[in-house]
């Protein structure tokens, strides 16, 4: 099926989110469309599935042009969508959500439907049987054929995320998609799960499958796409072969020369400023995250606690700021004891926050832009008068501070919840480190985010160490961790296996990160847990 889209525009009020995007899809062909985050492409596939309507331009299928009214009429012309947040019932089975909104076709039992209804049912709105046993089947033979190893009876709430994206996939192929999207379908899965998932698509595209692959990943393109569009600010800037360079790529997607790997001078550490000892964390179930840490983190220095996600780093986060209780230990900022701090008290003592989460703990999606940039100082003499908030400084300071982080926005007053991720991660960075504090807490600081972000917010965390701001910075992405980093931590399973130094190889992290210790290396590594070598990273994600 050959796809082609002339002309497409999409407006939102004075925002212009598509802006005349002309691009074609050949069968069997993997594109790649690549951009920052609020660049349009996800905009631009809502329009191809039917869920918006475009204000001007064209979707053509074989050469004739096709209106879609809704994601119903996309999928009967044969496109479907693999969303980033997953559309699945958690408590259905797989069979049961693959089959879900066409239960009224062809899967209901033919020998029960054609019954007349008796008893209760004559009088009941005629429901049909879903026909389970062709539903395990199809589902089976879609999973054989393309690998996807996918139990027809398993819960989705049970199977892992890169397993309910096949079952996504499933949903698409049952529907008899020969244009798949995958919209930024690599930011919940890890590595491994990568992997696997390129396999796949590499045997849709083989099976003659058209994949449109959506992305703000240099190193993801390369490996996947057979052509690569790339849209910034809603406008096709560039078509690539995958042998483009990264720094070509990146410049397209950011309209100037991406610093790929970040530049810093020499730490010049200062007396310590945070101190943790012999800290504890437990959960509600009484499981131990956090055991008997202990470290401190020196003015003008970067401690990078590296680690697989769910060895207790985002537990030893939230306890540093107080949203965890503490079983056992101690936390000091500069001599004064915060261990049974609340996190107001921490705030006004001097620690900024970036939490891993940025949509449910660092916005309020429906407050404003500027409403956002003070959430932890809209009490303070600067914004408020007694019960009054002082409206020109909170606009003020919005105006300062969107200018200073390069927050794109259409004013201070929109809805925080409405900018790309980026853009949601300077307005928080914005935020911290635009009040006076000593220590910044960094958790996952760049997930999810494009190069040109990336860039933006390692620039500016190495800034605030030059500045004499005691940094800790936890991420799950050892490039990142090499990035920034001047000392290295290394958790497993709630404690400290080691600290090194920034220039250690990449296998003496791994040994740490799976268990190994300084004391007694563990006889073997556990696989599944070790990073990926240096010569598997990706300069434009987290260097």
């Amino acid at each position: 099926m050959e796809l082609e889209l002339r002309g497409i525009t999409k407006r939102f009020g004075p925002l212009v989110a598509n802006d005349g995007i002309s691009l074609s899809v050949a069968p069997g062909q993997v594109h790649a469309l690549l951009g920052e985050n609020g660049a349009g492409k996800s905009t631009l596939m809502n329009v191809l599935y039917g869920l918006m309507q475009p204000d001007e331009g064209e979707i053509l299928i074989d050469g004739t042009p096709v209106n879609f009214h809704s994601p119903k009429d996309a999928i009967a012309a044969g496109i479907g969508m693999v969303h980033q947040h997953f559309m699945l019932v958690p408590v259905f089975t797989v069979a049961e959500n693959v089959t879900l909104g066409i239960e009224n076709g062809d899967y209901l039992r033919e020998d029960l439907a054609a019954k007349p209804p008796q008893g209760i049912r004559a009088i009941l709105p005629r429901v049909g049987v879903l026909d389970k046993r062709r539903t395990r089947r199809e589902v089976a033979e879609l999973s054989h054929r393309y690998g996807l190893d996918v139990d027809p009876d398993a819960l989705v709430e049970d199977l892992p995320v890169g397993m309910q994206q096949r079952v996504e996939i499933i949903k698409a192929l049952v529907r008899q998609a020969n244009v798949l999207i995958l919209d930024e379908p690599t930011a919940v899965l890890t590595p491994a799960e990568t992997e696997e998932l390129f396999r796949i698509v590499r045997r849709l595209r083989d099976g003659g499958t058209s994949v449109i692959f959506i992305s703000h990943k240099l190193k993801e393109v390369h490996s996947i796409a057979d052509t690569i569009t790339v849209l910034r600010r809603g406008a096709v800037v560039g078509q690539r072969e995958p042998s483009a360079t990264e720094a070509d790529l990146a410049s397209l997607m950011v309209g100037r020369n991406v610093q790929l790997r970040v530049t810093k001078s020499p730490a010049k550490p200062g007396a310590p400023v945070l101190t943790v000892t012999d800290l504890t964390v437990r959960g509600d179930d009484g499981r131990t995250w956090v055991d008997g840490l202990s470290f401190d983190v020196r003015a003008g220095e970067i401690l990078g606690i590296a680690g697989v996600q769910g060895n207790g780093q985002t537990e030893l986060c939230e306890a540093l700021m107080g949203l965890r209780p503490t079983a056992d230990g101690k936390v000091t900022l500069n001599d004064k004891d915060l261990t049974r701090a609340a996190p107001r008290e921490r705030l006004r003592a001097g620690v900024a926050y970036v939490p891993e989460d940025r949509t449910e703990d660092g916005l309020v999606g429906s407050f404003s832009v500027a409403e956002n940039l003070i959430l932890d100082m809209y009490d303070t003499k600067q914004f408020a008068s007694g019960i009054n908030l002082k409206l020109p400084e909170i606009a003020k300071n919005a105006t300062e501070r969107i200018a200073e982080f390069d927050v794109r926005t259409g004013s201070p007053a929109t809805p925080a919840g409405t900018l790309s991720g980026g853009n949601q991660q300077k307005v928080i960075l914005a935020r911290e480190v635009g009040r006076e504090h000593k220590v910044l807490i960094a958790s996952q600081p760049t997930r999810g985010l494009d190069v040109g972000s990336i860039e933006f917010v390692h620039r500016r965390i190495v800034e605030q160490r030059d500045h004499g701001v005691a940094v800790v910075i936890v991420s799950s992405e050892l490039d990142e961790i090499y990035a920034l980093a001047d000392r290295i931590a290394v958790m497993y399973e709630g404690k400290i296996t080691g600290f090194r130094d920034p220039d250690v190889p990449t296998a003496e992290l791994g040994r740490l990160m799976a268990g190994g210790t300084d004391a007694a290396p563990p006889a073997a590594a556990q696989p599944s847990a070790m990073p990926a070598a240096p010569g598997t990273r990706d300069e434009g994600e987290g260097a």
